[in-house]
């Protein structure tokens, strides 16, 4: 009786330092009003978020493997409408005379944009390659009893996609540079697509058409249209409202010109694009895209809490590849952002397995900013004895660098026991795993 009641204590501790340590005690309004790059949601810069000081290793411990998954960085917009189509309205508008002298400027600014995309829609920026120099950086200085050990055997997968594989090779650039003897092997393969960005096929449990994911994506469409006030940025814009009424889509120019001005700081660009819109019109926005990761990509009760278990595929691995390791190395895995989000979520890294009923509500305990911005990732750094002490292997979990509690109980967060943590998650991937017939 008195192992159980420790263990709710510590548990209950758990889920309220994880409230705490997730949000900064400021509204979502509030923080998007002191940073408006935070609207971007998910293309928020990986170093617009706050990073603390890590805990000293445990006594008697040393740190002798480091696993990853983490999201390639900063990039272009992914399709060619995301810059076309607001250029296109506006020049209607130009050639109509139409346009106010602000939104002369603005055309001119979104038209000097689109030519540089060309041919580089979704590509990784500069600013992408940057912050992943700056993860591996910081990976070496945390652990150099793992990255600076001779002839550090590390393996590197990517997903097929381009801007990932960038992505991992400037994190293996700044590796190989802080330890030339180390034996890097990288890949980018089809064949490893099961567990570094599975696609739940039609029909299975996770698949893209049931009808609860349906019903709830009808919902996330009317939250998010409800949430878009263009009128204001209209009339900043356009000298006639009757011509806007009669030949723009003006939701969508707004989406379309804040999805651009917010992607500004992919490229290390200037804010004055996102000086056209007030901290609540950003927040709106932002609102939208947050909803929407968690109604596809988390443990949301609209979608049957089962969306990131589409993902377990990566956590077996995790788990399995560590039961593997005998010697000091390394495994990474770098992806995107759909894979990312589900791994915190089966993971319950700091609360993120939240679960909310009223969506009004979401802000309050779910912000994409804070889990999956360009460059996000998620560490597992393992102890174990020094050569003559006696006791369990250790981890920690890093939510984009920063230290995180899991619902395990232990009296050392952050670190958990793996035996612990292995008998946890694998009995919660066979209770989310169908049953085959």
């Amino acid at each position: 009786m008195k192992k159980i009641l420790t263990c709710l204590l510590l548990a209950s501790t758990v889920a309220t330092q994880a409230q705490i340590q997730r949000f900064s005690g400021k509204s979502a309004l509030e923080e998007i009003t002191a940073d408006k790059f935070l609207a971007a949601g998910n293309m928020t810069d990986y170093d617009h978020l706050p990073r603390t000081a890590l805990t000293p290793t445990p006594k008697g411990y040393e740190p002798y493997y480091f696993s990853h998954y983490g999201r390639h960085g900063a990039r272009y917009l992914l399709e060619e409408n995301d810059y076309a189509m607001p250029v296109k309205t506006l020049r209607q508008a130009k050639f109509a005379g139409k346009l106010t002298p602000l939104g002369d400027k603005v055309l001119a600014k979104l038209d000097s944009m689109q030519k540089t995309t060309k041919d580089r829609l979704g590509d990784l920026t500069a600013t992408g390659q940057r912050q992943h120099h700056g993860i591996a950086k910081r990976m070496v200085k945390n652990f150099p009893e793992i990255f600076k050990s001779p002839n550090l055997p590390i393996h590197s997968v990517s997903t097929t996609s381009i801007r990932a594989i960038i992505s991992m090779m400037a994190e293996c650039e700044e590796l190989q540079a802080a330890n030339p003897s180390a034996r890097i092997y990288n890949d980018a393969s089809k064949a490893d697509m099961v567990y570094m960005n599975y696609s739940a096929p039609r029909g299975e449990g996770g698949g893209m058409f049931r009808p609860d994911l349906m019903k709830a994506m009808q919902k996330q469409q009317q939250m998010s249209d409800s949430l878009k006030h263009p009128e204001r940025l209209m009339q900043q814009l356009f000298n006639d409202q009757h011509w806007v009424y009669l030949n723009v889509t003006t939701g969508q120019l707004m989406s379309k010109i804040a999805d651009i001005a917010l992607n500004m700081q992919s490229h290390d660009g200037d804010a004055t694009l996102l000086e056209l819109f007030t901290p609540e019109e950003l927040r709106d926005l932002w609102r939208s895209n947050n909803l929407y990761w968690y109604l596809l990509y988390s443990n949301a009760p609209q979608t049957g809490g089962r969306m990131q278990w589409n993902q377990k595929n990566l956590l077996q691995n995790i788990i399995e590849t560590a039961d593997t390791v005998t010697q000091v190395q390394a495994s990474l895995r770098f992806g995107h952002d759909t894979v990312v989000l589900p791994l915190a979520c089966m993971l319950d890294l700091d609360g993120a397995a939240v679960q909310v009923e009223n969506l009004d509500e979401l802000e309050n305990s779910f912000r994409s900013y804070y889990l999956i911005p360009t460059g996000s990732n998620v560490q597992f750094i393992f102890y174990r004895p020094k050569r003559g002490k006696q006791g369990d292997i250790l981890l920690k979990v890093l939510l984009n660098e920063r230290e995180a509690h899991m619902p395990l109980a232990t009296d050392n967060w952050p670190y958990y026991k793996w035996t612990d943590f292995k008998e946890y998650y694998l009995k919660k991937i066979e209770e989310n795993t169908p049953k085959k017939k």
